[in-house]
């Protein structure tokens, strides 16, 4: 595997092999990684003929300072997971590296980052959007892989690749779970034992409004207020927004249906964890 920590290098390798006729898939990632982005280098590897993983921890995208310095990092871990995997060049890149001195250009997600994770995390996306397209300029991929778990980004970054005119196709990939149904993430580290005993119930709520509104008309306010009140009143969670929006435009809706997808977020202690559940899909 081939580790490059300068966006010249990672250019002229992505150059290259293109010259050799290679189709490239990318995975950005900010590192800590586990089986969910495993799952997503193992579709980019199945899909073409080189693949390319970037580790960076985006500060432009952090809104809360303690959360940077409490984002975990494990760099040599790292190495190991993406060898293992097949990945063929490992990106990662330093901070001034990406944004060096007199870094001044920013992009503004729009409409679409307005709420939700936009709302309670005000930048965040501008971040994302920003790193992305600089990355992706970096790479040159063919598609870039993300999981749907960030369903709002997912979103945004289709959006500005679209607005753009970037030659990329934007893959989403399904959340990948624990056993108990808690989807992967590299804050679950940080969770207290008790607090990660009850986060499952995230999942659990989500599988059962899903259920509840398939079977039934169901408003979003009664969804909101059933997922508030049976999540907090049965463990440490605080509830930090639930949102019943459409799956395309990610507009908020009046009733739930099966073009509606709930998203939520949810903090335990300080940690903030974030999940959602398409009403189409099968909830089992």
């Amino acid at each position: 595997m081939h580790i490059v920590r300068s966006i010249d290098e990672m250019q002229q390798w992505s150059a290259n092999e293109r010259n050799l006729g290679k189709t490239i898939g990318f995975v950005p990632t900010m590192g800590a990684l586990h089986n969910g982005h495993s799952e997503l280098f193992g579709r980019s590897v199945l899909e073409h003929d080189r693949t390319v993983v970037s580790i960076f921890v985006n500060a432009l995208q952090f809104n809360n300072s303690a959360d940077l310095e409490a984002y975990p990092r494990q760099l040599e871990k790292d190495i190991v997971i993406a060898e293992e995997t097949n990945v063929d060049a490992l990106f990662v890149p330093s901070h001034d590296e990406m944004y060096p001195p007199n870094f001044s250009s920013t992009i503004s997600a729009g409409d679409i980052a307005a709420h939700m994770e936009g709302l309670h995390r005000p930048g965040h996306f501008d971040g994302v959007a920003t790193v992305v397209v600089k990355l992706l300029n970096a790479v040159s991929p063919d598609a870039a892989y993300f999981g749907i778990k960030d369903f709002q980004q997912v979103a945004v970054i289709r959006q500005v690749v679209r607005d753009l005119n970037i030659a990329c196709q934007i893959v989403s990939v399904p959340t990948v779970r624990e056993a108990d149904g808690l989807a992967l993430s590299s804050r679950n580290v940080r969770l207290t034992s008790e607090d990660r005993q009850e986060a499952v119930q995230i999942y659990r709520l989500l599988r059962e409004l899903a259920t509840l509104s398939l079977e039934t008309p169901t408003s979003s306010a009664d969804i909101k207020k059933a997922f508030i009140t049976r999540l907090e009143s049965s463990s440490n969670g605080i509830v930090e927004y639930v949102e019943v929006v459409d799956s395309q435009n990610l507009r908020p809706t009046i009733t739930a249906t099966t073009d509606s997808t709930i998203c939520v977020a949810v903090w335990f202690g300080d940690v903030r964890l974030i999940d959602n559940i398409s009403i189409d899909s099968s909830p089992s």
